[in-house]
């Protein structure tokens, strides 16, 4: 007799027959059509958040980018077992949210649209009305770009938009290297900065110059700079150093020389551009001045900077004022007004290159904080500067 299949097959009797811990999830009766659970933005732009969870005894919308940004609405259920609430007419954007399920934080498992995190915890939805809305003009493509990464020994990908009409034999384009922030993974920028939307519309409205936008990982899951093996309190002294040590290597390394060999580019520092967001904000700054020759349009949105996070060749570089000045055409700085996260960062940034002489395009955001509300406004207003002779 095979024992070994004999002890399988009674401990599964055992285990089929055992009483579960916690019922399973009740199901939506089949009569219930989805659209009555499910959220949804209404014609007067306000937004009803509902969720189907009859044995909940609390549930909250929370909205917010940030904990410090968090506002909860309490919602109401209904006999039928719907919690909803209904927001007041709101302006046209992508606004973030979670259920506060009895305590647990959820997202919202009737909308597909989630916000690219390495841990998902938050759900998307868009008020439509604004430059982030799918238009009927002409689109872009995106690509997608794959390489084994001598450098981290592992598979690695880029996010590349490219402008309606690029051949092959098209006139050589120039290119924006454009950084996620922490947490978050290398779709961020594609689905929640709506890169895509955002660079379809300006390009329609002829309000920007045809550009490749190139999308790399932040993250590089390099060895000993792994995010999730780091408590916050720990990111800025060993974690952000090491990874920006490795995603520079990368994109001077493997990412330039990919995109170049892929599509019709500039080569030229004229011709290429660097910007990020909070960590992705640190990336810019590290390697675009690192790389002065490289890249003559910098973009720094509430990035954690040399202020909290020290690098002594960008400490080197930021004392060649001369040399900044004349290579860069663009030097632009972006924060929130109560950034409690970054803004230290940012402001302390901007004392010092108005000491040293360093001219920067400074933007401050009323009544915002670390979020991207913030960073999408900020990405609209520096791509209609990049790439034009008057500049």
């Amino acid at each position: 007799m095979n024992f070994r299949c004999l002890f399988l097959g009674v401990t599964l009797a055992i285990w089929s027959q055992s009483p579960l811990a916690i019922p399973l999830p009740q199901r939506p009766p089949d009569t219930l059509p989805p659209e009555q659970y499910i959220s949804h933005v209404n014609a007067n732009n306000t937004i009803t958040w509902q969720l189907w969870a009859p044995a909940a005894k609390a549930v909250e919308v929370v909205t917010g980018a940030t904990p410090d940004r968090y506002v909860s609405h309490p919602m109401s259920k209904n006999d039928q077992g719907i919690w909803s609430f209904t927001s007041e007419p709101l302006q046209p954007s992508l606004y973030e949210y979670f259920f506060n399920v009895d305590g647990f934080r959820s997202v919202d498992t009737g909308n597909a649209l989630a916000k690219p995190q390495r841990q998902v915890n938050t759900s998307l939805i868009l008020v439509p009305g604004s430059l982030l809305d799918d238009r009927e003009v002409l689109h872009g493509e995106i690509h997608t770009l794959s390489w084994h990464s001598p450098s981290l020994k592992r598979e690695r990908r880029i996010a590349v938009w490219v402008p309606p009409g690029t051949r092959a034999d098209s006139p050589p384009l120039p290119v924006l290297y454009y950084y996620h922030g922490f947490g978050d993974t290398g779709m961020s920028v594609l689905t929640q900065g709506r890169v895509p939307q955002i660079m379809d519309n300006l390009l329609a409205e002829g309000k920007i110059v045809p550009m490749l936008v190139v999308m790399p990982d932040t993250e590089t899951d390099a060895e000993g700079a792994i995010p999730e093996s780091f408590a916050p309190a720990a990111r800025r002294e060993v974690f952000y150093p090491r990874n920006a040590q490795a995603a520079d290597k990368e994109l001077t390394e493997e990412i330039m020389p990919l995109v170049a060999a892929r599509y019709p580019v500039r080569k030229d520092a004229g011709g290429q551009a660097l910007a990020g967001l909070s960590q992705g904000g640190y990336q810019a700054l590290v390697s675009g001045m690192r790389h002065l020759d490289k890249f003559a349009w910098l973009g720094i949105f509430s990035g954690v900077t040399t202020e909290t996070v020290p690098d002594f060749r960008v400490a080197a570089q930021l004392k060649k004022t001369a040399a900044i000045n004349r290579q860069l055409k663009l030097l632009t700085l972006v924060s929130g007004e109560e950034d409690i996260i970054t803004g230290r960062d940012m402001t302390g940034l901007k004392a010092q290159l108005d000491q040293r002489g360093i001219r920067s395009d400074w933007h401050s955001y009323p009544k915002l904080g670390h979020e991207m509300d913030v960073w999408r406004p900020a990405y609209i207003d520096f791509v209609q500067k990049l790439f034009k002779t008057e500049n």
